[in-house]
């Protein structure tokens, strides 16, 4: 059986062979503890995560000690959102975030809510886009944090990060930015970007799944977080649990892979993503989702009017693996709760398709998966 065209990198990718390389000498030969610091093999592993930590905390203009591994965005998302929130409500119990942002940033705010916490959802743009004067705006004398993505993992956009950092850091208030699919696309600096918690993961950029990290801002200001996991007090503190060393040493490899071709592999993407799209405009009833250049370059969602989402879904699946939302929410029956913040209907929300274009993917790829999307849509609309 053939297999699919695979152009759904925004759920997941494939593990690099680079990274699969790197990975394989800490499951069987120098599979030691990285916490056994009283022989050889422990000192080993720890060596291993001590240079990871500073190749990653390197990538972000950090320091190793900022760097929190954690077994993904979204336990980094929920240590930033519930931890701080533990830390600093003797400040204030209200936080800000967007209506867009993903299920691990707003269910631990609606945790947050149900415990007496007031969180403010603030809408976006037809575009996807936040508005600055609105952030501006809810930002209140007891507000302790703001959490907005620095990429859609929908439509692709990339909010205003260095922006939103700079009125956070006006206020004197936290900002965190769920990043998980932005690193190793995009240039980031959470120094210059005012960024005071970035959550991380490995398995978008090529990585293995089951390992993420956590930036968290050592000065000007020092964030303190409460752990959400206690036993072993390992990474300072803030997240027990022995460190898995052979993610870890694959984390760093897949993001020195993408920040080295971080230009040529964007460069590739938007190439492909463009030409997907012009093939696409063939049909009357086609709709770009999100803002048309400020979004990621292998990200394209549309939406088609006038057709039945779930039987397009369906006539698509044995010549191409896609989504027609997050991942981690395919599988919910309601609509993408993103494309309906853009003010679509139900309806147009649910036929709509997300393409993650990656590393892999080629022109004759685009194609074929284009000319058939074409020949698909024309049938279920006559």
């Amino acid at each position: 059986m053939k297999r699919p065209i695979y152009l759904d990198c925004h759920a997941t990718t494939p593990v690099d062979e680079r990274v699969l390389e790197a990975m394989l000498p800490y499951f069987r030969e120098s599979f030691g503890n990285p916490a056994s610091v009283g022989h050889f093999y422990g000192w080993e592993a720890e060596t291993a995560v001590k240079l990871a930590r500073e190749a990653i905390a390197n990538s972000i203009n950090a320091t190793p000690e900022e760097i929190i591994f954690t077994s993904g965005a979204t336990e980094a998302n929920n240590l930033a959102i519930k931890g701080a929130a533990e830390a600093y409500h003797h400040k204030g119990r209200h936080m800000i975030t967007a209506q867009t942002e993903h299920s691990a940033v707003l269910d631990p705010c609606r945790y947050l809510a149900s415990l007496g916490f007031e969180v403010t959802y603030l809408p976006v743009q037809s575009d996807g886009l936040i508005d600055l004067s609105q952030l501006d705006a809810a930002i209140r004398p007891d507000t302790i944090l703001v959490s907005v993505m620095a990429a859609n993992n929908e439509i692709g956009v990339l909010q205003p990060i260095a922006e939103i950092g700079q009125i956070c850091r006006d206020h004197q208030i936290l900002f965190h930015s769920d990043a998980a699919q932005a690193i190793g696309k995009i240039p980031l600096d959470v120094m210059a970007m005012s960024i005071d918690l970035l959550s991380l993961t490995a398995h978008k950029i090529y990585g293995a799944k089951g390992i993420g990290a956590l930036y968290v801002r050592r000065c000007n200001p020092r964030v303190n977080l409460a752990p959400q996991l206690h036993g072993g007090g390992h990474e300072r503190g803030m997240r027990s649990g022995t460190l898995y060393t052979p993610q870890i040493v694959g984390f760093a490899k897949a993001l020195e892979i993408a920040i080295a071709s971080q230009i040529t592999e964007q460069q590739q993407a938007l190439m492909l993503r463009q030409h997907l799209w012009q093939c696409l405009c063939e049909l009357d009833n086609v709709i770009l989702n999100g803002n048309p250049t400020q979004r990621l370059a292998g990200n394209l969602n549309v939406s088609f009017s006038n057709i039945n989402g779930a039987a397009l879904m369906l006539a698509l699946q044995p010549i191409v693996a896609i989504s027609s939302g997050s991942a981690c929410t395919s599988a919910k029956t309601a609509p993408s709760h993103v494309l309906t913040a853009l003010g679509h209907s139900q309806e147009l929300a649910y036929a709509s398709i997300r393409f993650g274009i990656g590393r892999f993917n080629t022109l004759d790829e685009i194609e074929t998966v284009a000319n058939y999307v074409v020949t698909t849509v024309r049938s279920l609309t006559e």
